[in-house]
């Protein structure tokens, strides 16, 4: 069976892509203002020095110059791949289980017969290969850490649908997506961008594990928040097929209040991450295109009605995205 090209990248998913863009980009800027701005983070400030001349070095065995492109388009081929990888295990274990049967939204490869589940699950495997390929490489370049890390995180795109007890049946896919395209994912872009340590004024200070964790949290809020807008859509149609998604085993009406709360909690973590850089509250300017995901969470719509739900979810997770690197960039005068 030859699927066209139109299909694959159909098949990929694009509205959920930037769950794996955003993290990357706002982690990279952390890293860069944790590796270039220490004075400008909340608490890391500046220690004055006895001597005039030395204002602070950073570790000889980093370069201590600009920004790692390389390692940054390298954490981005790891995050689209595992996003793909995702997408594409998730159409072929519910094309095999008969999950996608009657769905509604994203085209279904397997479900549809547009491909075969050998050619899905192959197109699973090669995107995770393209992601682990990457990261070996920015293992190599940055530390070995980043090869379990990587595993667990291959480990956890494929049996959110895939294999005999996929998480995502049982009502864990928002956790486990805050986890690893939220906190994994954004301190780990930020850790490539940093040296080991700084000395400053003679004093050695290690990677703000706090300040990059916690510029993760808005971010995989709104992964969340994707994952949801999904969920609450196919309600009607996991419940026929005995999927229990957290949205079904809450019911339509609490899983939209939940994801409104998830709204609201990002919106207050974007304030709490202001106490490191001051002007991340110009990500707070996209809360308007919530307007539209809102009003159809707390509606009585259900299935196709809710299709507009993901793709205004996935244009606020970009445009707070882009503001928020933004926002860690800019310097406070």
């Amino acid at each position: 069976m030859k699927t066209p090209a139109r299909l694959w990248v159909a098949g990929a998913r694009p509205r959920t892509l930037p769950a794996a863009v955003v993290p990357v980009a706002v982690g990279s800027a952390a890293g860069y203002v944790a590796r270039h701005g220490y004075g400008h983070i909340g608490n890391f400030a500046l220690v004055e020095s006895s001597h005039q001349h030395a204002p602070y070095t950073l570790a000889t065995n980093v370069s201590a110059h600009g920004f790692s492109v390389v390692n940054a388009i390298l954490a981005l081929v790891v995050a689209l791949g595992l996003q793909i990888g995702t997408n594409y295990v998730n159409d072929y274990a519910d094309g095999v289980r008969g999950t996608d049967e009657v769905r509604v939204g994203p085209v279904r490869l397997v479900a549809g017969r547009l491909a075969s589940v050998r050619q899905v699950k192959s197109a699973a495997l090669i995107a995770f290969g393209v992601s682990g390929a990457a990261g070996l490489v920015l293992a190599v370049r940055v530390s070995y850490w980043f090869i379990p890390i990587g595993l667990l995180c291959g480990l956890a795109g494929w049996a959110y649908t895939g294999g005999s007890h996929p998480y995502g049946y049982l009502g864990l896919g928002e956790v486990l997506v805050f986890v690893f395209f939220g906190l994994v994912a954004t301190a780990g872009s930020a850790y490539v961008q940093h040296p080991s340590f700084v000395v400053i004024a003679h004093h050695t200070f290690g990677f703000p594990w706090g300040f990059a964790l916690w510029a993760g949290v808005p971010v995989g809020l709104l992964a969340t928040a994707l994952l949801q807008a999904n969920n609450l859509r196919d309600i009607d149609t996991d419940v026929e097929s005995g999927k229990k998604t957290l949205a079904v085993r809450l019911g339509r009406r609490q899983a939209g209040y939940l994801y409104v709360g998830t709204l609201v909690a990002t919106a207050a973590s974007i304030c709490v991450l202001q106490h490191y850089r001051g002007w991340v509250l110009i990500a707070l300017l996209a809360l308007p295109l919530a307007i539209v995901p809102v009003r159809l969470a707390l509606s009585d719509s259900n299935g196709r009605a809710l299709l507009p739900m993901l793709a205004t979810t996935a244009r606020l997770q970009l445009a707070v995205g882009v503001l928020l690197t933004v926002g860690l960039l800019l310097v406070r005068s």
